[in-house]
């Protein structure tokens, strides 16, 4: 027989997979709530500390992106006075704590602005060499560090000039929340910066200083660890398939202090892209934010249920396969032996008839065939043919229909009806704040490249407005799109509105006059919104032209360039709404200028967004409705810039069921164990049909076929299998009929041959 056919495997494979999942069960279920911090609680703390790090990344790398444009344009045009320069610099960007001009064959001090600038660190002399002005972290005397971006200044005919631009390693706009920390640290795990933890404690009372200590040693305990594990291989280091993030990044869980559980999330700094370092990767950093979380010392379930469900499955399987043993493989197996007996000439005894279907009706048939044999008068024949035959009404597939109906039983309230968590489960509040404060983060993050792009184009406005020639203003144009990809049209316009230099797509302002401030510039506001319709928002900002009458530059943003900005992991379905909750952005598909999806998150923003002056923060809910638990977040645009104005917010929502929620998890391996079930019922029953019923079903009409005097077909078994050898045997009786009869037939003709020849005499 061969090792995958025949009857018995598919049975074997059943019980086989039947016993595994009774054993999972078991095993598995109790094992859901056990965690006194839920999973999901630990991913959240990773995908914040990798916020903290886009966040980082992209401020570093922007701001050596803005210096070294900034320089670019001053060493294109005519030399500038070093106080003009660090005047210039400082009127258009308030990220840097100090900028200086340092004259590199000297080293003299050319002009100095903000706090002063650790010049000695740097060695003048190497500038030259490879890698001479790349970025550089100083640490101060009173132990802070600084962030130094350096670019040359050079001018024909005049000594080349260092600027050099101080930064401190502070996290842009991250909200915090409470009782969280965060911090930057280096290759080796020092501290480089951190926000959250006080730093004076002299208001503190002494549990409190007791609890600062506290954080502040599990807060460097966390940071050697995540140093060590941000040296691994990002495709090493991160768990299979979670994607997301590009770089090395993950959860720590630390000591508990008075009942709660310090946790943390470390992300080291990458590019955007796989493979593609920028000036921010280059210094080893790697983010660290920690928080203190109430553990739950409570369970979600109970190990009975795992056991009762793993015992009512074992009874129910057992059943079934029992169904299957009795009635389908038992009496094959019998079938195969009586048709091997009549091929070897036993044809004394009667062939044993099964009760039920096909092969019911081959045990009928070979009874008659061994009867034939015999030559005994077939009892199912009479004078006028073939009588109506009794048939097994109950064929193998109903018999099949029957076992897989008994493993639904247990399947189907496991994949539909036990266990659901919708009504029940707890959504942590740690996961509610880490929604809100994430929401907030991203939509300061939103509002500062807004107005970093309004002060790209205040720095570019002060450069055009010493050009005269469209030409050359074309090339200052073209070189800031290719400097930054958040513009998707640049052009200058003239107070009468004509266009006199452009750079990218087609402008999009409308020609009216009504958009127009008071002091005749295009935009009521320095950014706005262009349109109220359509398939896409335009997006738009101006800056004057000094000494230009009115000339403006204008640069319209690629929507785009925005909704990269809304892609983070863990957040769920993210969008940039304006102040009337229409939607001008996100992270997955919408229709521009579309409402909220559901009444819900439009109260949320709607309740955010009255919050105004230094109380306007961000909310965060859970909420239940008829499609489950969702958590959702609310962030209005709080700060200053040119963005201000607008009065965006940014609104994020995701189910509860996609976090790993200890009743959610229950109701996961709930399902997964009904999946289970039924997958392994319908494999190996298919299995079972196609191998064994399906032959055996033709089988059973040739053999009545062959009883019924069809003696000229041939039978060829499809499979060597225990069908296949019932075959192979009805075979073998086709021949031995056909030989009886010939014998049968030469007897009642040798009489009259013999005779024959007496009478010619």
């Amino acid at each position: 027989m061969s090792l995958l056919g025949g009857i018995r495997p598919p049975i074997a494979v059943l019980s086989a997979l039947l016993l595994s999942l009774a054993g999972i069960t078991a095993l598995g279920f109790g094992r859901a709530g056990e965690e006194s911090v839920p999973k999901a609680v630990m991913t959240s703390q990773q995908r914040f500390a990798e916020d903290g790090a886009v966040a980082m990344r992209a401020s570093i790398d922007e701001s050596a992106a803005d210096l070294a444009r900034t320089a670019g344009l001053f060493n294109a045009g005519d030399p500038a006075q070093p106080d003009a320069v660090v005047d210039k610099i400082g009127s258009v960007y308030q990220k840097w704590v100090g900028t200086a001009v340092v004259e590199i064959s000297s080293g003299r001090m050319l002009a100095a602005r903000g706090e002063n600038v650790p010049v000695a660190a740097i060695d003048t002399s190497k500038l030259s060499e490879k890698d001479g002005l790349s970025p550089r972290m100083v640490r101060l005397a009173n132990g802070e560090t600084r962030l130094l971006s350096l670019q040359l200044l050079s001018w024909k005919g005049q000594p080349q000039q260092l600027l050099i631009a101080s930064s401190s390693l502070r996290f842009p706009g991250i909200s915090l929340g409470k009782f969280r920390s965060i911090a930057v640290i280096d290759s080796t795990g020092r501290i480089l910066s951190s926000d959250g933890i006080p730093e004076s404690e002299q208001v503190l009372t002494e549990d409190q200083r007791t609890g600062v200590e506290r954080s502040k040693k599990q807060l460097s305990a966390f940071a050697k660890v995540a140093a060590k594990r941000a040296e691994e291989h990002p495709l090493k280091a991160n768990d299979p398939g979670e994607g997301g993030y590009l770089g090395v990044s993950g959860s720590l869980r630390g000591d508990t202090f008075q009942g709660d559980r310090a946790v943390a999330g470390y992300a080291a700094l990458t590019g955007p892209e796989p493979g593609k370092g920028t000036v921010a990767t280059s210094l080893g950093l790697t983010v660290v934010a920690m928080v203190d979380v109430a553990e739950d010392p409570t369970r979600v379930t109970d190990p009975l249920f795992g056991l009762l469900a793993a015992g009512a499955l074992l009874l129910i399987g057992a059943l079934a396969v029992g169904v299957l043993l009795g009635t389908v493989q038992r009496p094959l197996l019998r079938l195969f032996l009586e048709s091997r007996r009549l091929t070897r000439d036993d044809l004394t005894r009667p062939v044993s008839v099964p009760r039920f279907g096909e092969a019911a009706r081959i045990g009928q048939a070979l009874e008659r065939l061994r009867r034939q044999l015999l030559g005994e008068r077939d009892d199912a024949e009479g004078a006028g043919g073939p009588k109506s035959r009794r048939r097994g009404r109950i064929g193998a597939r109903a018999l099949l229909a029957v076992s897989g109906i008994l493993l639904l039983v247990w399947s189907a309230p496991m994949l539909l009806l036990l266990n659901r968590a919708d009504a029940t489960a707890v959504v942590p509040e740690q996961i509610t704040n880490d929604q809100r404060e994430r929401t907030d983060t991203l939509s300061d993050r939103v509002r500062r490249s807004l107005n970093e792009g309004h002060a790209d184009l205040v720095s570019v406005a002060g450069l055009l407005g010493e050009r005269t020639s469209p030409e050359d203003m074309t090339k200052v144009l073209d070189r800031t799109r290719s400097d930054h990809s958040r513009y998707r049209s640049l052009y200058v316009r003239t107070g009468d509105g004509k266009i006199i230099a452009q750079s990218g797509e087609s402008p999009r302002l409308p020609e009216d006059k009504k958009s127009e401030n008071k002091d005749g510039h295009p935009f009521a506001d320095p950014i706005t919104v262009l349109n109220d319709s359509g398939t896409e928002p335009v997006i738009a900002s101006y800056a004057e032209l000094p000494g230009r009458d009115g000339s403006t530059v204008i640069g319209e943003f690629r929507i785009d360039f925005i909704n990269s900005l809304l892609k983070r992991p863990g957040l769920g379905e993210i969008r940039v709404v304006d102040a009337e909750r229409r939607v001008l952005g996100g992270n997955t598909g919408y229709l521009a200028f579309e409402k909220l999806p559901s009444a819900r998150l439009t109260e949320l923003a709607a309740g955010t967004s009255q919050k105004t002056g230094i109380s306007a923060r961000a909310g965060g809910i859970v909420y239940r409705d008829g499609g489950g638990v969702q958590v959702a977040g609310a962030a209005p645009f709080v700060g200053g810039g040119a963005a201000k104005s607008l009065n965006w917010m940014v609104v994020s929502w995701q189910p509860a069921a996609g976090l790993a929620i200890p009743e959610y998890s229950l109701q996961n391996r709930t399902v997964l164990a009904g999946l289970l079930g039924i997958t392994a019922a319908a494999a190996c029953l298919g299995w079972l049909h196609i191998i064994v019923v399906r032959p055996l079903r033709e089988v059973a009409k040739q053999a009545e076929a062959l009883a019924d005097g069809d003696r000229r077909t041939v039978l060829y078994p499809r499979h060597h299998d225990e069908v296949g050898a019932i075959s192979r045997s009805l075979e073998l009786l086709r021949q031995q009929v056909l030989e009886q009869r010939k014998r049968d037939g030469a007897g009642a003709t040798a009489p009259a041959a013999v005779r024959a020849p007496a009478g010619r005499n």
